[in-house]
């Protein structure tokens, strides 16, 4: 639990910084990627899911989609495996894993290097960042008191920009000192090296609920920062679009089906994620707890407009994710495969698809 803030902030400080092996691998095996599919001896398509970290509630739909059997009947074996080093994007990008969890705000970041990744179904449909003081630090009471004191960081030039705003939009500067975290946001704030930092409603601000230390926290949208940070869903390439799109159309649906099924049961599903991921060592009445404030904040969309059809679960809000883009590249937070910054904000809506949702 103590690590799970690394699967937001530091896979989004991984594709921000452009580090020399994401872009050697987009470069060199962007061409390379492998579609076919395989078959095992049930004669059912064997198809990898990568993980965007270790496993949460994030990534809870699909974890149904498997225990339930939602992929079997569509003839699908689909192995979920762990995040790879240089990230799950880039893995998806060069043919290592056919679908995994990400964000349209990634994309985008890969795009400007040169990946050629889609997002086919969006999870979540509004903003879960918080960025925190220990609520023990009485100094700091909203954003601008982060003027002047250390940030906790994973080193992107997204957060660095989103924290900038936060403080501006509250009066301050939008000076600050940086350190690198260490083991987890938690201990780094606990021991006095940082101040503030990043961690995610639904699943950190869940922790320090019930573990603590507790935080005080403030949210992106009311101090000034446009749009949907945190478009979490579903990636694949654009090659196994192309080539395979009877593979995507079964994975998209199976997956939004157990998604579909966790927002709705949310215990079961806690319950689900618990014993298929035995190696997490998830506490059930932990990860019922996130469930809980994904279902009550209403995260996934709004329950009623899904039953009555006029939302369709799992559509990409590219609006939303562009005024974030747009954001972005005003703060000089892109850079292209040679560390040079982009000015040019990448478009949402070629990053992303509802086609397979119908």
């Amino acid at each position: 639990m103590k690590n799970s803030i690394f699967g937001k902030f530091a896979n989004k400080a991984i594709a921000l910084l452009g580090s020399a092996a994401m872009i050697l691998g987009v470069s060199a095996c962007g061409q390379s990627n492998d579609t076919s599919a395989s078959t095992d001896s049930d004669g059912l398509t064997k198809v990898t899911f990568m993980l965007s970290w270790a496993p949460d509630t994030n990534h809870i739909g699909v974890y149904v989609a498997k225990n339930k059997g939602y992929f079997t009947s569509v003839g699908l074996d689909v192995d979920i495996v762990a995040v790879a080093q240089a990230g799950a994007e880039q893995a998806v990008n060069n043919g290592v894993a056919d679908f995994a969890l990400s964000n349209l705000t990634n994309v985008g970041v890969y795009a400007t290097k040169g990946a050629k990744i889609k997002q086919v179904m969006q999870v979540q449909q509004k903003p879960s960042a918080i960025w925190c003081s220990l609520a023990s630090n009485t100094e700091i009471k909203s954003p601008k008191d982060f003027d002047g004191k250390t940030f906790a960081t994973f080193g992107s030039n997204e957060s660095d920009a989103v924290i900038r705003r936060m403080i501006q939009t509250d009066g301050g500067k939008g000076t600050f000192d940086k350190v690198t975290v260490g083991t987890s946001t938690f201990q780094t704030l606990s021991s006095e090296k940082a101040d503030f930092g990043g961690f995610y409603a639904t699943w950190e601000g869940v922790q320090a609920d019930m573990y603590g230390p507790k935080l005080n926290c403030f949210t992106e949208p009311d101090y000034g920062v446009p749009g949907n940070a945190d478009t979490i869903g579903v990636i694949t390439s654009d090659k196994t679009i192309s080539s395979n799109p009877g593979l995507v159309k079964k994975f998209v649906q199976a997956t939004k089906k157990g998604y579909e099924y966790a927002y709705a049961n949310p215990d079961d599903a806690a319950e689900i994620l618990v014993k298929e991921a035995p190696d997490a060592n998830l506490k059930p009445a932990f990860v019922k707890r996130s469930m809980k404030t994904i279902v009550d904040g209403q995260y996934w969309g709004d329950p009623a407009k899904i039953k009555d059809g006029s939302f369709v679960f799992g559509t990409n809000d590219v609006q939303g994710a562009q005024e974030y883009f747009d954001f972005l590249a005003q703060e000089d937070a892109y850079t292209d495969s040679h560390d040079k910054v982009i000015h040019k904000a990448p478009q949402a809506k070629d990053l992303a698809t509802d086609e397979f949702l119908k």
